[in-house]
């Protein structure tokens, strides 16, 4: 059983609520500087013509905006060797609002992978999801945005670091094959640049369902950070939303969605 917080009167607790109320306020204020900063960030022109398979046809990138001025594209992972996306790719989608909010911003979201299209719609059917799904199928794309591991086919780098820091710190998870992350282009006319790219525990800020989870004394249950591990999954207890009923399958120790560890 996870160990529960102290109990105390009402005034104890308030006091503490207020101390915590404080360190609240400053993590906001820096989040305001943060984002700030990220927007000051300098634009790189995107000069590639990548094309993306899409059900109304071929599209360049230029057309994934849809005649919008902001384009988020979420890397997503797709095993294609068993027909399903990421459990923790398919858990953020699963946590995305409604579009139209986007919409009103001048910015489309849209989902990437590097997975023939019609693999990608079966699986979407399969979730129930409704938001836009490209293939990057026989494209640069994943390999220059860093979320296609091959060193055949171009230098091995994720969330900012090159194949030798990777082994250095042990990360070995994340030198082949798929990962997630997160791309941001600006539309000036006809010209689209690279603003922003995040990866690893940089998509923490995405996933609803963690905000949700932290505002309780378990907060996520995963074993890390001074929270209990309440199942003895620890970070591996996601599942397809469709498989939460179903026989657990074993997850090797070293599995990651994110690529980074807490």
């Amino acid at each position: 059983m996870p160990t529960l917080p102290a109990i105390a009167s009402r005034d104890t607790w308030l006091a503490a609520r207020k101390d915590l109320l404080a360190a609240e306020k400053a993590a906001t204020r820096m989040l305001d500087q943060l984002n700030a900063q990220r927007r000051a960030l300098p634009m790189v022109p995107v000069e590639k013509p990548y094309l993306f398979d899409t059900p109304d046809g071929e599209a360049t990138l230029l057309g994934l905006f849809e005649g919008r001025r902001q384009l988020i594209v979420y890397h997503f992972m797709f095993h294609r060797d068993r027909g399903e996306g990421c459990p923790g790719c398919s858990f953020l989608v699963d946590n995305l609002g409604h579009l139209a909010h986007l919409h009103a911003r001048d910015t489309t979201l849209a989902l990437v992978s590097r997975a023939p299209l019609a693999e990608l719609e079966r699986y979407k059917a399969r979730m129930g999801w409704t938001l836009p799904w490209y293939s990057s199928w026989g494209s640069d794309f994943n390999y220059d945005f860093h979320v296609s591991q091959d060193e055949a086919v171009a230098p091995v780098e994720y969330n900012y670091r090159d194949q030798a820091e990777m082994l250095a710190r042990g990360e070995h998870g994340n030198l082949a094959g798929e990962l997630p992350g997160i791309s941001v282009f600006l539309r000036d006319g006809e010209r689209v640049f690279h603003s922003y790219s995040s990866y690893a525990r940089g998509l923490d800020t995405l996933l609803t369902t963690y905000h949700y989870l932290d505002l309780t004394p378990f907060g996520r249950g995963e074993g890390w950070g001074g929270m209990p591990d309440l199942d003895g999954k620890g970070m591996h207890w996601q599942r397809l939303h469709d498989r939460y009923d179903e026989t657990p399958v074993p997850v090797p120790a070293t599995a990651s969605c994110c690529g980074d560890t807490p």
